[in-house]
């Protein structure tokens, strides 16, 4: 929750600041706003420094510890396997902001739409944990996993409309619509999987070294950075261009699209296909969740019939 409010707040800001500034000002915010926080957290939570090594560890354990965790099989296969939610996830900061600004228009403000996710976050975390506190851990987890691709599904369907849309009163273009459902969506399913993964992977460490992988447990975004930040940058190369790279005739024509004065030039007629590869990674990792959950499952029960 707390992590969520940071964001929260962060995303409110920096949608004037990009657009009265401009976009080479948002890290220079964000690293003043780090280095507040830096200098907040050492005046207040360490004012005395304490200089004894007990407890500390050298370099060379943490790598072994490092190393004990990820050749866990299990564990790290747990790993990747939610590094798929993780992937989908991460497009609310890869792929959504090029997408609404090059399928919308500048007046439309991508970080507001992104806020959706921490504010969902905030509402219904607290609910959502109560709600499967009794669940096994897996159970959660594989919620969020379903819910998952259907926030990816939301946002590949802005291009299924014509026009815009009229609900509760209110005119919204197709896009803002359906990246409200969508990443709603996302903000629900990160509810019920981000309280119960540190307890699933802490079931995978061997007894005495669950504080060792509860650390390890956060490489799933890791990894999901590299895989979707990458994959993002490939899809919307093919399929939503920075019009900047395009000839000045399309680029016009893409303007005026924007103005509402003429259809889409082909080189976005199938922009929202880049949602539906991130449906496919969705889908591959629930299968894949699947497979584990009844895969250990037979192991264990295998294993105790021995013992």
């Amino acid at each position: 929750m707390v992590v969520n409010i940071g964001s929260f707040t962060g995303k409110t800001i920096v949608a004037p600041l990009r657009i009265q500034m401009g976009v080479e000002m948002v890290p220079f915010f964000s690293a003043g706003a780090s280095f507040l926080a830096l200098i907040l957290v050492a005046l207040i939570f360490f004012p005395e420094r304490n200089t004894s090594s007990t407890g500390s560890k050298t370099f060379r354990e943490t790598l072994d510890g490092m190393w004990m965790a990820m050749s866990n099989l299990r564990f790290l296969a747990l790993i990747l396997i939610t590094a798929g939610f993780w992937a989908i996830q991460g497009q609310l900061y890869a792929s959504m902001p090029d997408y609404v600004l090059r399928m919308a228009g500048e007046t439309y403000k991508p970080e507001w739409y992104a806020n959706i996710n921490p504010l969902v976050v905030v509402l219904f975390v607290v609910m959502v944990t109560q709600f499967v506190r009794k669940w096994k851990p897996q159970n959660s987890i594989l919620v969020a996993m379903i819910l998952i691709p259907f926030s990816a599904i939301s946002m590949a369907a802005s291009a299924w409309f014509h026009g815009n849309v009229h609900i509760f009163g209110m005119e919204l273009h197709p896009i803002t619509l359906m990246m409200i459902i969508g990443i709603s969506i996302q903000g629900i399913a990160e509810c019920f999987l981000s309280p119960k993964w540190l307890e699933f992977a802490s079931l995978q460490a061997p007894k005495g070294k669950e504080g060792t992988y509860l650390g390890f447990a956060h490489m799933n975004t890791f990894f999901a950075w590299i895989f979707g930040f990458a994959f993002s940058g490939y899809l919307l190369s093919k399929y939503c261009p920075e019009p900047t790279t395009l000839t000045p005739a399309v680029q016009a024509a893409h303007k005026a699209a924007l103005l509402g004065q003429g259809p889409m030039p082909e080189a976005y007629a199938h922009a929202h296909y880049l949602w539906y590869a991130y449906i496919g990674v969705g889908l591959i990792s629930l299968i894949a969740l699947l497979v584990f959950i009844a895969v250990t499952k037979k192991l264990d029960e295998k294993k105790a019939a021995v013992s």
